[in-house]
């Protein structure tokens, strides 16, 4: 959970700097960065089946880490897992590869 911890402050700390400097693409791919190190961390933390593909497969995937958060959400009861990881893709695919969204819409996913 040590991990968990240290990658939400990380990436927590690198948005609100881009948010900040007017930089929705960068903040953009910083959250997605963040929370998708915290799926990771919570995957390991829960030991999710899921973790059994991504030792075959040797790397994480996208869709992998979709499959984590609904996983860990289901484990713990809390859909928040799972909504955090849907917004950060959104914003990952709208903000910094689309870069159709502005800092409000990357704030707004915070």
């Amino acid at each position: 959970m040590q991990r968990l911890g240290l990658s939400w402050r990380r990436g927590c700390s690198g948005r609100r700097g881009y948010l900040e400097k007017g930089d929705p693409i960068q903040a953009s791919e910083k959250l997605y960065r963040a929370v998708g190190e915290c799926i990771k961390a919570l995957a390991e933390a829960l030991r999710l089946p899921v973790l059994e593909e991504v030792e075959k497969r040797g790397k994480w995937e996208t869709w992998l880490l979709g499959r984590a958060a609904r996983q860990a959400a289901e484990r713990l009861g809390e859909d928040r897992v799972r909504l955090a990881w849907k917004d950060a893709y959104d914003v990952h695919v709208w903000g910094f590869h689309e870069a159709k969204y502005d800092v409000d819409d990357v704030r707004a996913s915070l």
